[in-house]
């Protein structure tokens, strides 16, 4: 099998007029680091879009969602794909083991932990745990941004005391005028070695990120998002101290502040000191795969002296 480089990942997005991670403990407000006036987003929902995107092209996953957006636990799930394969209910065999990586992509990307249940009058069960090779950080906004909150309703026919009438709700819709997010990700080559990661799992996380967003940001509160740019650097041995790639870059806005930011034509996205730290590397690393959308102005993305892949993403 080919082997998995080390490698870091930069993956931009913008938000427009949604929501692109509701915090449910918060009235399904925008998450928001409110000290520095910055949008954030889990890895979580991050990976929800490579998953959909998986599922859309045929393939199984282990983690899934139902329609009314809630994941089918894990307990359900590991019932089903060992009754699928002759399995019995907290038996895991190595062969099954095996069979579990070579069926499932997004474990061989992001991992998962096995429930394994006792039956009555056994020992106790424990758990399997696959860590996956690829990790992302929390996402969050490259500039402050503003939430603005609308009331919305909503009528639909029903029953009154009278005879049919007409009911309404009334409810919040929170969402964010603009943000550019950047999210952070690492490959790990020692992981992927242990979930059997092959070269064309990580093209399907390309096009996951990519198409993915593109065709799962699609409900009310989803849409509005548009990949803008990824970036994978690749390295020849081990990890190099680079750094969180987000720090090299900067918004520049074409007029008045950040906050008066509406879309990806009223500002510059600078990232002369990325390109910076990414030459200071240059004999560490093996190449960089690069997508950039075409309406998004960039500056100082000068690589030169880097074998750089022109990537046909979007």
């Amino acid at each position: 099998m080919e082997r998995i480089p080390n490698a870091e990942i930069l993956f931009l997005y913008e938000a427009k007029d949604t929501n692109p991670n509701g915090d449910p403990d918060g009235d399904n407000r925008p998450r928001m680091d409110y000290v520095g006036r910055r949008l954030l987003v889990s890895d979580v929902r991050l990976k929800r879009y490579v998953r959909d995107y998986l599922l859309e092209k045929g393939l199984d996953v282990w983690v899934r969602t139902r329609e009314d957006g809630t994941h089918v636990d894990a307990d359900t799930r590991l019932k089903e794909l060992l009754e699928g394969w002759g399995g019995k209910k907290g038996e895991l065999r190595p062969d099954l083991m095996e069979r579990f990586l070579e069926a499932l992509p997004d474990v061989r990307l992001f991992g998962a932990v096995l429930p394994i249940k006792a039956e009555k009058g056994e020992a106790k069960g424990g758990t399997g745990q696959f860590v996956g090779p690829v990790q992302f950080d929390w996402g969050y906004s490259l500039h402050p941004v503003e939430v603005y909150t609308a009331s919305i309703t909503s009528h639909f026919a029903g029953r009154t005391e009278g005879g049919k009438g007409e009911h309404g709700t009334i409810g919040k819709d929170h969402r964010v005028h603009y943000a550019l997010i950047g999210f952070w990700g690492r490959v790990s080559a020692k992981r992927a070695e242990k979930t059997r990661l092959k070269p064309e799992d990580l093209r399907l996380l390309e096009e996951g990120l990519v198409q993915g967003l593109l065709h799962g940001a699609t409900t009310r509160s989803k849409v509005g998002q548009t990949p803008r740019l990824y970036l994978m650097a690749l390295w020849k041995e081990g990890f190099q101290a680079l750094g969180d790639p987000r720090d090299g870059l900067r918004v520049r806005p074409k007029a008045g502040g950040p906050e008066a930011i509406r879309s990806v034509r009223d500002y510059v996205l600078e990232a002369d000191r990325l390109a910076q730290a990414l030459l200071r590397h240059r004999e560490d690393l093996a190449g960089v795969r690069l997508w950039v959308h075409p309406d998004l102005e960039v500056e100082g993305l000068d690589l030169d002296g880097l074998p750089v892949e022109r990537l046909p993403l979007g």
